[in-house]
């Protein structure tokens, strides 16, 4: 008697940790759940590779899946597909822009010393940057402005009028139909080029980058990105500053073949150069331009090319239709079994509806626990595990029945129903098991989804029919007034009734 109040104060001790722990991490819906948006990327072969194998597939999903975790978006996912795609799901984001600009991006970061005999050359192409950054800027102001009602900002230096005729003379073909702001994006990233082509190839690559990092200037709004190299990385770059040292030569930071930032060296740096294995990328970025900057040097640059193919979004409504369909479908379930098991198996079907609730509460909390995000398929394998452990329990209560039709005690056969029927119920669960593993291991994103919710609750099952049901049935047979045959087996079927 005592072994068994223990028992079940175990298990109603777990029953509370379980609903403390659901109350305070909720569970993690997927995309098709709680709506969000889907990018499909494809990894394009580039210099001598000519057809993506698997181990490059995998190495651009390495780094993707850094660059994923630097933005901050929770529960997002990122699976192979076929044999050069990525599917990205993204819960919660409506807006999948900036996360496709960061993700698609190679990242290849460069320091370059500026050629030497190429100083004025360099002074005009950094002045025109500037004024055509400034006329961006403002662009921005002024639409910004104009939608919140506030004063327009002072004209730039670079007037409007005259961004024609600096396309023309550099060369620039602008479509017809272009904006202010694209034209001016077609200026500086022309004028980017150019800049690029006045460096010398670099001596030092991301690569040699451990980390990255972003700070707020102390005078301005402005953001750097800050870097920090290895041993080897921080040499290099010693040696870089101390090439160019008070010689009036610019140290350029290249990203994906585009200076974003231009640095002189002071000539206090020509003994030994610029120590310690840091440095700074100064470039008046915003603070989403910064971040987005130290995520993708974080992660490390794309070793082959990606491309955005395809863009799904779906809706939050969408999700939570999906939600309530769902709900419907369990607890819809979970009544039918109930309602079959008091019929036919009376208080010990009752008992198992006990050990069912459990299971599933047992169940959840894990889910939240882990955590697993919790998609349609998911729910069909939580639903499908509690057909599972309804099966243990009717294996169970069937051998309690055949025992109490040849003539045994209650207790006894409760006891040898339990005990001859472990067997096929391990034997059962085992299966099933292996088939979660094989689904898990050949499958794709959303059937290993179904895998390890159908695992957890195989292994759950097992606990809940030979642990929590067998506890709750002794605890109630400890009460003479529950103990009768009759709760268990019509009196028609008992040794000795009449024909």
């Amino acid at each position: 008697m005592a072994r068994q109040q223990g028992w079940f104060a175990l298990i109603l001790a777990l029953a509370i940790a379980a609903g403390a722990l659901l109350m305070s991490f909720p569970l993690q819906l997927g995309l098709d759940l709680r709506g969000g948006s889907q990018l499909t990327l494809q990894v394009l072969p580039a210099g001598a590779i000519q057809k993506v194998q698997k181990e490059q597939l995998d190495a651009v999903k390495d780094v993707l899946e850094r660059r994923i975790n630097g933005l901050g978006v929770a529960e997002s996912t990122l699976q192979t597909v076929g044999d050069d795609q990525l599917v990205l799901q993204l819960p919660g984001e409506q807006d999948p822009s900036r996360a496709a600009k960061v993700l698609g991006t190679t990242a290849l970061l460069e320091f370059r010393a500026q050629k030497p005999g190429t100083e004025q050359e360099m002074q005009g192409l950094l002045k025109l940057k500037r004024q055509a950054q400034a006329v961006l800027n403002q662009s921005r102001a002024k639409a910004e402005a104009a939608a919140n009602g506030k004063p327009q900002p002072p004209e730039a230096q670079l007037k409007a009028e005259e961004l024609a005729k600096t396309l023309a003379q550099l060369g620039i073909t602008v479509p017809a139909g272009s904006s202010e702001s694209e034209q001016l994006e077609l200026l500086l990233n022309s004028v980017n080029r150019k800049i690029v082509d006045l460096y010398e190839p670099p001596t030092l690559t991301g690569k040699d980058l451990t980390t990255a990092g972003r700070q707020q200037q102390q005078t301005g709004n402005g953001w750097d990105v800050t870097l920090a190299f290895n041993s080897e990385g921080g040499k290099k770059f010693a040696e870089l500053t101390q090439s160019i040292a008070g010689t009036g030569r610019l140290l350029g930071i290249v990203l994906d073949g585009r200076s974003i930032s231009e640095a002189s060296v002071g000539p206090e740096f020509k003994p030994a150069g610029i120590t310690g294995g840091a440095a700074s990328i100064t470039g008046n970025f915003s603070s989403e331009e910064a971040r987005d900057l130290e995520v993708q040097l974080r992660g490390g640059s794309l070793p082959l090319p990606v491309k955005l193919i395809e863009v799904r979004t779906v809706g939050p409504s969408l999700g939570a239709e999906n939600v309530r369909s769902s709900l419907v479908a369990a607890l819809s379930g979970l009544a039918l079994v109930a309602v079959f098991m008091v019929v036919v198996y009376r208080l010990a079907g009752l008992v198992s509806v006990v050990a069912l609730s459990l299971y599933a509460l047992f169940n959840l909390a894990i889910y939240a626990l882990i955590p697993v995000t919790l998609s349609l398929p998911g729910i069909a394998g939580f639903i499908l595990s509690i057909g599972m452990a309804v099966d243990a329990n009717v294996l169970i209560f069937e051998r309690v029945k055949e025992e109490l039709r040849s003539g045994n005690t209650l207790i006894r056969s409760i006891d040898a129903g339990f005990s001859l029927a472990f067997s096929s119920i391990l034997d059962g669960h085992v299966t099933g098991l292996i088939s979660c593993a094989a689904l898990f291991a050949l499958g794709t994103g959303l059937v290993k989804g179904f895998a390890v919710t159908l695992a957890i609750g195989l292994l759950l099952s097992l606990f809940t029919a030979l642990t929590c049901t067998r506890s709750v049935l002794r605890l109630l047979m400890s009460y003479p007034v529950l103990r009768r045959t009759t709760y268990f087996l019509p009196a028609s079927q008992l040794p000795g009734s009449a024909s």
